[in-house]
């Protein structure tokens, strides 16, 4: 994979009012998650070419639990790791939450790559109602509320 010039990520909050659910994407560039993962679990890896995409899932679900943590009005929310997919330079990496009502408040934490990259970015979309709000956090700032 080629190097690129800019350390970003962006992560989607939306609330599905009819199923009551958090639906998270986070496109992270693959090559960085694949060397913070590295890096972390010391182990050689392919995010690509998985050697066993199970053992990938559950190393890149350990590694979004620890760097992005939800708060919905107050209370904090548990996030399912559902899974990732590779798109062009991307991992794409999918999380939901159950039984979320529609909320007037999101703190959002996330310091993925923060440890990789000092000059990382997180964008933050968070989308209630089809409205939607959006914040910007620059390495070292992680965390960000969101009020609708």
């Amino acid at each position: 994979m080629a190097l690129h010039p800019f350390y970003v990520s962006v992560t989607e909050i939306r609330h599905n009012k009819a199923q009551q659910e958090l639906e998270v994407s986070c496109r992270i560039f693959a090559d960085d998650l694949e060397n913070a993962l590295k890096k972390q679990y010391k182990a050689p890896l392919d995010i690509i070419h998985p050697a066993s995409k199970q053992k990938m899932d559950s190393l890149i679900a350990a590694y979004l639990g620890k760097h992005l943590l939800i708060t919905i009005d107050g209370k904090p929310v548990k996030l399912q790791y559902l899974g990732y997919k590779i798109e062009e330079e991307a991992a794409w990496c999918f999380l939901a939450a159950e039984q979320v009502p529609a909320f007037k408040r999101a703190h959002v934490r996330n310091d993925i790559l923060y440890d990789e990259h000092p000059n990382q970015i997180n964008m933050i979309h968070v989308i209630v109602n089809e409205v939607r709000k959006s914040t910007k956090l620059d390495n070292p700032k992680m965390e960000a509320d969101i009020v609708f």
